[in-house]
């Protein structure tokens, strides 16, 4: 199981910075419009916030169980918010699974 955790990890830093890559490209590397097409219209809102509940989920999570350990907190809070949930969860998993 720790084997998919870590290609789902792979996955998780490809996946997302592929598209943010190609969406750069075709504005000449210009960050204009983003945010705008993340909420053009109620299909992709509806992912936008199914996504971020989640990562928010999980980041009050990781915040309650790791308090006292600052280091270990650091672990899942730095990739959740330089990469994205597609990488903090699947390494949390990978980190945690028992098989």
């Amino acid at each position: 199981m720790k084997k998919t955790y870590l290609i789902l990890c792979i996955l998780g830093v490809f996946l997302p910075y592929y598209n943010l890559i190609n969406f750069l490209k075709i504005n000449d590397w210009s960050m204009n419009g983003f945010f705008e097409l993340l909420f053009s219209n109620y299909a992709v809102s509806m992912i936008s916030m199914d996504l971020s509940v989640a990562a928010s989920t999980f980041l009050i999570f990781i915040i309650a169980k790791f308090w006292k350990k600052p280091k270990r907190l650091l672990r899942y809070i730095v990739p959740l918010f330089l990469v994205g949930f597609s990488l903090s969860l699947p390494l949390y998993l990978y980190d945690n699974s028992k098989f």
